[in-house]
């Protein structure tokens, strides 16, 4: 019973599977529909801040379970080699996803809603930025993150699906996907990510367009 409430599935909104061609339609569909609501003036706060945090020399650091914590790094693999140039700070970003060690001891000792939180509260630092995650924005250690990191003074710059849930509201930059399917709001993530990154590069490199 425990599993059947906890799975994702369960509130899925599938297309039209009446054949793989009518699914890739309406899901291209949905996709594009969910990029075009997103929040542009948003976006670009979300872009400045992470941009602003390299120049100042803090960190950024991003959270997410499952399919987002894979987001999560790798926006920051293209974060970091994305947008290296000699002439610019490296923009040092770290997945709180990523160390298993350090993770799955958190787990152990102290339980998993505190994974993402514990890790904010011993590394992160005032003027640091959170990317926090979720497609339901209620995800329990995800939460507890973004308190423990507003509380020392972090940003928090919040992913979301659905409804957006507690993520949506709490987070100090909210880019919320307005869509029920799990795999649309995860691809139009991780177009942000690719977004922000991409932007960030281009103004580093001096290829940037008015």
């Amino acid at each position: 019973m425990a599993d059947e409430l906890h799975d994702p599935r369960r509130h899925n909104r599938l297309f039209d599977t009446g054949s793989a061609a009518s699914y890739l339609r309406d899901y291209a569909d949905g996709l594009r529909d969910a990029l075009h609501g997103i929040d542009g003036a948003a976006l670009e706060r979300a872009r400045a801040l992470i941009a602003g945090a390299a120049d100042a020399g803090r960190r950024v650091f991003a959270i997410g379970n499952g399919g987002s914590a894979a987001i999560a790094d790798h926006l920051c693999c293209d974060l970091t080699k994305g947008t290296h140039t000699h002439h610019h700070p490296t923009v040092d970003t770290t997945s709180l996803s990523a160390n298993t060690a350090l993770y799955s001891a958190i787990a152990n000792d102290f339980g998993f809603d505190t994974v993402f939180s514990r890790q904010v509260e011993m590394i992160g630092r005032e003027g640091d930025v959170l990317i926090a995650i979720s497609s339901s924005g209620n995800s329990a250690n995800i939460l507890n993150a973004v308190a423990a990191a507003q509380a020392k003074g972090m940003t928090v710059i919040g992913l979301s699906g659905f409804s957006g849930g507690g993520l949506r509201t709490a987070a100090d930059v909210a880019l919320h996907v307005d869509v029920a399917n799990y795999g649309v709001v995860e691809d139009a993530h991780q177009a942000l990510m690719h977004i922000i990154a991409q932007l960030i590069a281009a103004a580093r490199d001096g290829t940037a367009t008015a």
